[in-house]
């Protein structure tokens, strides 16, 4: 979208701030992105780098749908402005699978068909990864708890509980 010029009402012109370069490392890949201020990292995401695997629900950090890993850790995407990320390490649902294969999680969704329309499962999948990383869950009610900051309209939460927890399972030694 291209900058609006504005003036004041003393008929001053307001200019349009500068855009700014911001170095990012997404899904194992440097890349180099310049963005307006006000850019979030989920629209960095889609709309300058093509990763349209993490999704815009709510825009308002209430829904989950746009949750990535930034530096290891949980976060949604939409509540964070691009330029404050600068020499973060990103992890989108497209990073998660190497070298052909699935991630544990993504497989486990797989398994217990925990999705359904599909709108809330990248974020259910990067906050899963993030949530068996933090190694905070112990039982069902703690999984239940620790991803309820991701909402599933379809209401698929015992599949998603039951894949949460076959990936966790996996990942123990």
């Amino acid at each position: 979208m291209a900058p609006t010029i504005r003036k004041r009402p003393n008929g001053q012109t307001i200019p349009a701030p500068a855009k700014i370069p911001v170095s990012l490392t997404v899904n194992g890949v440097p890349r180099e992105i310049v963005v307006a201020p006000w850019v979030t990292l989920l629209d960095a995401l889609r709309e300058r780098l093509g990763l349209t695997g993490t999704k815009k629900g709510c825009d308002h950090g209430q829904c989950g749908a746009c949750t990535v890993l930034l530096d290891g850790r949980r976060i949604n995407s939409c509540m964070t402005f691009a330029v404050m990320q600068d020499g973060a390490k990103v992890t989108t649902v497209e990073g998660l699978a190497r070298d052909g294969a699935l991630h544990p999680v993504q497989q486990a969704f797989i398994d217990h068909d925990a999705f359904q329309c599909g709108a809330c499962t990248p974020g259910q999948i990067c906050s899963a990864v993030g949530l068996i990383a933090e190694g905070r869950a112990n039982s069902v009610e703690e999984i239940r708890e620790l991803m309820s900051g991701n909402i599933c309209r379809c209401g698929a939460y015992p599949n998603i509980v039951a894949a949460i927890r076959q990936a966790m399972e996996r990942e123990r030694p």
